[in-house]
């Protein structure tokens, strides 16, 4: 119930990460060149496999995708982030704070999903080589695409709708560089127990859940690879991409479910693992997948050639 001298949060006030002016032209400079360096890079990324006739099977498409999810993702934080290194009072509105929730859950959970999309592909190529293209043609690899947007979309909008009803009255500061749904909770003025326990197990469950069976999965993938297959180019290629995809698991999942997979208190680690979580690994993730990929690094130097003898004509 709401107290009786309501009066509803129009803003909320960021902590940020450091209070220290040295500290903060530090991290600024850090995360700029980060995020202007790394983010070109996923941008050639989804350039090379659109313009490329030789990068036409589903695991490019796939690929393109999770470039465009993550530059996404690492977008709603980070140029508000940085605007903020440089401002003494950093504040968000009420409606801008849940509008970068929805945005920061709706990319998030779209590109767990697609994951395990990606994960299903291979092993389709695996398992079925013969029947893959039938399998993971051009028409079921856009349904399941969407499937990930609209799955991301739907537990978006019930972190919303559990976040809105609540009332907020004072304070309004929260102990971070962005609006999540653990730092808003905290400063509701309710009892908030329902709702976080729903956070949790949409959250936090699903991360689990979907961590655990992607290893299982890959980890079945490379079994029977190293079991029945030889020592042959193709192999080796599918190997890596196996671990490849493996790691982007793990960055991806592991400090989702160290945000969400527990109760919303405030721990000393909160806020580098989110850095990493929401900035970082994700413009990392598709050029770690794409070091261990010849043929688009072929691609993209072959791309980056021609743009500049282009120019240079």
């Amino acid at each position: 119930m709401e107290p009786a001298n309501y009066t509803r949060v129009t803003e909320f006030v960021l902590t940020g990460l450091s209070q220290t002016r040295e500290v903060q032209l530090v991290l600024f400079a850090i995360f700029l060149f980060f995020y202007l360096f790394i983010l070109p890079g996923n941008i050639l990324i989804i350039c090379t496999i659109r313009l490329d006739p030789h990068l036409t099977s589903p695991m490019y498409f796939l690929l393109a995708n999770l470039a465009f999810l993550d530059i996404w993702y690492s977008s709603v934080t980070a140029p508000k982030m940085l605007v903020d290194f440089f401002v003494e009072r950093k504040v968000i509105s009420f409606g801008g704070c849940i509008a970068q929730l929805f945005f920061l859950h709706f990319v998030g959970a779209s590109e767990m999903f697609l994951l395990t999309v990606m994960a299903f592909d291979r092993y389709a190529a695996i398992c079925r080589p013969l029947h893959y293209a039938t399998i993971m043609n051009r028409r079921l690899c856009c349904i399941l695409v969407a499937l990930s947007w609209m799955g991301g979309f739907v537990h978006s909008i019930i972190q919303v709708i559990l976040i809105v009803r609540l009332p907020f009255c004072g304070p309004n500061e929260l102990d971070s560089y962005f609006c999540d749904i653990t730092q808003v909770v905290r400063i509701a003025c309710a009892n908030t127990f329902p709702e976080e326990l729903v956070m949790i197990f949409s959250s936090g469950l699903i991360s689990v859940v979907c961590f655990i069976a992607l290893l299982i999965s890959y980890a079945f993938l490379l079994a029977m690879l190293k079991k029945h297959s030889g020592s042959g180019e193709s192999t080796s290629r599918a190997i890596s991409t196996c671990y490849s995809h493996i790691t982007i698991v793990v960055l991806m999942f592991g400090p989702s479910i160290y945000i969400y997979a527990r109760p919303f208190d405030s721990f000393s680690l909160d806020k580098v693992v989110s850095v990493f979580h929401t900035v970082i690994f994700p413009l990392l993730n598709p050029i770690i997948y794409t070091l261990r990929n010849k043929e688009v690094k072929t691609a993209m130097r072959k791309l980056v050639t021609d743009i500049f003898y282009v120019k240079r004509s």
